[in-house]
């Protein structure tokens, strides 16, 4: 990116704004200790906590967002779960035994959280994650490790610019207590396959 000389333009302004950029920027994510998922952002659970007790990320942080609707939802919710910490309603001790692994799986570039803490099941548990590449008529799917679904859903289609957003409860998500990993995936629908034979 070259300076052209002369091309200058001065435009008086109180306040300039810069949104620059599709990695979440976490220089101090870093510096204070936390751990970063593959795709740039803090690895977090269902309650947007981050590997540091007590230290909660949201927005643009945790992952590039379509809407600003978006990160205000989440910014609500880790603000709240952040309240709750503090109320000590979430147990301080998050070792590995009381938590599970959220995996992205086929056609899946990422999957939030990318822990489940299972000592704050009480909650719904809110999903985000992007495809890899587009597709039509598939079915998003959870499965554990043992390749039981716990959860699906068929959509019309995916585009990689889109994050998706789901929503569960627990008891939509049919997690067994030994439950250590689930593999989030995007596949075409199974009847789709049948059609095609």
């Amino acid at each position: 990116f070259d300076r052209v000389i002369g091309s200058e333009r001065f435009i008086e302004c109180d306040t300039l704004l810069l949104s620059v950029g599709l990695i979440p920027e976490n220089e101090l994510t870093r510096e204070a200790g936390a751990k970063i998922s593959e795709m740039g952002g803090p690895v977090v659970d269902n309650n947007l906590q981050t590997t540091i007790e007590g230290v909660f990320a949201c927005g643009n942080v945790l992952q590039v967002h379509d809407l600003v609707d978006l990160v205000t939802a989440e910014a609500k919710r880790a603000g709240f779960n952040a309240i709750e910490y503090v109320k000590e309603r979430y147990g301080k001790e998050i070792g590995k035994k009381t938590q599970i692994k959220c995996h992205a799986g086929e056609n899946v570039k990422y999957v939030k959280p990318d822990l489940i803490n299972k000592a704050n099941l009480s909650n719904d548990i809110i999903f985000t994650f992007r495809v890899k590449r587009p597709d039509r008529r598939i079915q998003i799917q959870f499965k554990d490790e043992n390749n039981k679904v716990l959860y699906k859903k068929k959509r019309k289609y995916v585009i990689p610019s889109e994050m998706i957003e789901l929503k569960l409860n627990l008891s939509e998500l049919q997690i067994d207590p030994d439950c250590r990993n689930i593999e989030i995936e995007v596949i075409p629908r199974p009847e789709v396959l049948i059609e095609e034979d």
